[in-house]
């Protein structure tokens, strides 16, 4: 959290302001019209970020976007697994797909980063 405040808060009030939470992930390098993910992302943070609406978020409010309390990492990690290796889009993983897609499966920390996958035996 702290590193995340650091990195965002550009002129160190320790808040994030709209400004800076959009600066972090967009560059307008002379655009005049901003992508459509850009002005989504501002009500993101005007509807949902900034919930005491002060136009900042606070330790707490950054805290939530970046730690949501209600995201499972494991089951998000999972469901990307299979998106990104299920060929035929059937909602199950075959040896041969799994196979396939060896490197992203070693990479994950679902498998325990390719551990699980030489322990299982099929």
């Amino acid at each position: 959290l702290q590193e995340t405040m650091e990195d965002i808060d550009k002129n160190g009030d320790g808040f994030i302001d709209l400004e800076e939470y959009i600066g972090d992930m967009y560059s307008h390098d002379g655009d005049t019209d901003e992508p459509e993910w850009v002005k989504t992302e501002r009500e993101q943070f005007v509807e949902f970020r900034d919930k005491n609406r002060d136009g900042r978020m606070d330790k707490e409010e950054t805290k939530d976007w970046i730690l949501p309390s209600d995201y499972d990492h494991a089951e998000a990690e999972a469901r990307h697994l299979v998106y990104e290796s299920d060929q035929n889009k059937d909602g199950k993983l075959t040896k041969e797909e799994i196979v396939e897609k060896y490197d992203l499966f070693v990479g994950s920390q679902a498998t325990d980063f390719g551990e699980a996958l030489v322990r299982h035996d099929e």
